[in-house]
């Protein structure tokens, strides 16, 4: 069939599919979902399971109980842990956000900032060279930051991939509006406060939830620079009391009843540590098309 044809009569990949196809498809796509929830289900379930099922070790419980959460919640220690990743998620992200926002329109304005366009190859190097592990640790000690909540926030407050995502943004507003505000006598601060966050808002929104995402699942660096139990952050707590089967300090009931089984309190525990960031998500998916694709594309 020449190209004539084809346009005439249609590609045969432009064809609606057959009735088997779609059946086909909705079967592979129901799989894919079953796959996905089955483990979070499963996870939530056996967190409310009633102990004596708990312990009999059924797939899905029937009978349901709020033990595990009362005994963790007793113990205080995933409470802290909670307590410490809010911290750190919602102070690293204000921050995160705050610098890298003014980073991306310090490099867009290339011609009124001196050195813009060395600073942004050095923030680009970044993305390909990393000092390591060592480096990194001596860093954050001569810094004071040892033992401290800080020493997850102040490394990592820029992240190169989001600042380029941003910037793009940036380069992607209406150069007659911000020429128009500075004819007005605007400064470069009013410009930026005023004209350019609130037109950011999609990237913005994005951004800050990808910063949230890391903070909040922040454990490796955890594990490098802090050694007081306080202080860890629920991803800490989660590895020291799950995966490590540490048994969580005071999680008992009040009175004489017995401890929740161990498989109800690691999960309880999974779920407080995953909620959090699943409840928010829902509120920025929005923002995702008009944030992250627009930012990647222009400039």
């Amino acid at each position: 069939m020449t190209l004539v044809q084809q346009r005439r009569h249609g590609a045969p990949w432009m064809s609606p599919p057959s009735a088997g196809v779609r059946a086909a498809k909705a079967v592979v796509i129901a799989l894919i979902v079953v796959m996905m929830l089955y483990p979070l289900a499963y996870v939530i379930a056996m967190s409310f399971a009633a102990p004596s099922q708990a312990r009999a070790g059924v797939v899905f419980p029937t009978e349901f109980s709020l033990d595990a959460y009362r005994a963790i919640f007793n113990g205080g220690t995933v409470t802290q842990g909670l307590q410490n990743s809010l911290f750190i998620t919602a102070v690293g992200t204000v921050l995160s956000l705050t610098a890298t926002s003014m980073l991306a329109w310090g490099l867009v304005r290339t011609r009124q900032v001196p050195g813009a366009k060395a600073v942004l190859v050095l923030v680009l190097a970044t993305m390909f060279f990393s000092a390591g592990i060592i480096p990194n640790f001596m860093l954050v000690k001569y810094l004071g930051l040892l033992d401290s909540t800080w020493s997850l926030i102040v490394p990592g407050l820029i992240s190169a991939f989001n600042m380029i995502v941003i910037r793009n943004f940036f380069q992607g507003l209406p150069e007659e509006l911000i020429e128009a505000a500075r004819i007005d006598g605007a400064g470069e601060w009013r410009i930026f406060l005023r004209i350019v966050l609130p037109l950011s808002k999609p990237v913005l929104a994005v951004m800050g939830l990808f910063y949230a995402v890391g903070y909040w699942n922040t454990y490796f660096n955890a594990m490098l620079y802090i050694n007081d139990a306080e202080k860890w952050p629920i991803q800490v707590v989660l590895q020291q009391y799950v995966l490590a089967g540490v048994q969580i300090p005071g999680a008992t009931l009040a009175g004489d009843a017995p401890p929740p089984p161990g498989v109800t309190l690691q999960m309880a525990v999974i779920v407080l540590a995953t909620v959090p960031i699943l409840v928010v998500y829902p509120f920025l998916q929005r923002y995702f098309t008009s944030g992250v694709l627009t930012g990647a594309i222009k400039g």
